[in-house]
């Protein structure tokens, strides 16, 4: 029986520790209290044409030999005011940016050699932060996504070529323009200077004409 005693003490005593464990309701206030912060991507001026799941590669020039980069999300951005377009692709765990340019008209990009699923193109990239030449490598899940991404890539270096175009066109018509506001001016010039030049010719004419008229009255009288 007093075997039994100490058992039965250690079972009352977890029963009163797990009620006290109980919930009763009352509500703690924090010590501490943090206050909503705005995340910004720098993607807030720009739409995405184009979002898609991948895995980045960079060629190693000195290694002579791909390098992955991260995998995660990759996007074609469009500038709601330039209308300019870059490629952004970021890891999809820690965010970290993988490659970072604009897409330019004169960059081409094709299906990579023996892999249906890939693309290769040179860009000028700002992803570590200073320009640098890279030639990548990216690599879809699926036939189908390889040849979207392909597809848009070409759509989107062709509209930039379309707004170069427009720009220098733009750029000739109001250099025109300025040629022949200057063209004006000059001969807007001349022509006062031409005015003026008569004018003095016959300033001239009229008081030589009076002198003439003296030799002509002295002759007479002589």
């Amino acid at each position: 029986m007093a075997s039994s005693e100490p058992e039965r003490e250690h079972r009352e005593d977890e029963e009163a520790q797990a009620g006290d464990d109980e919930d009763t309701g009352a509500q703690v206030a924090p010590i501490v209290k943090l206050e909503e912060v705005a995340v910004t991507t720098g993607e807030e001026d720009e739409d995405a044409i184009l979002d898609l799941k991948a895995k980045l590669y960079r060629f190693d020039k000195d290694g002579r030999q791909w390098k992955e980069r991260g995998a995660g999300t990759v996007k074609f951005l469009k500038h709601k005011e330039t209308g300019k377009v870059r490629l952004v692709m970021r890891q999809s765990k820690t965010l970290k940016i993988c490659a970072n340019h604009l897409v330019i008209s004169t960059m081409t990009v094709q299906e990579h050699s023996g892999n249906d699923k890939s693309c290769v193109w040179h860009a000028t990239d700002f992803a570590d932060g200073e320009l640098k030449d890279e030639y990548f490598c990216i690599r879809f899940g699926s036939v189908e996504n390889c040849k979207t991404f392909l597809e848009r890539f070409q759509e989107v270096a062709e509209s930039q070529k379309k707004n170069v175009e427009n720009k220098d066109a733009s750029s000739a018509a109001g250099l025109l323009e300025k040629l022949s506001v200057e063209e004006k001016k000059s001969e807007d010039k001349a022509g006062k200077e031409l005015a003026s030049a008569s004018e003095g010719e016959k300033e001239t004419k009229s008081e030589e004409k009076p002198d003439a008229d003296k030799k002509t009255e002295s002759s007479s009288s002589a």
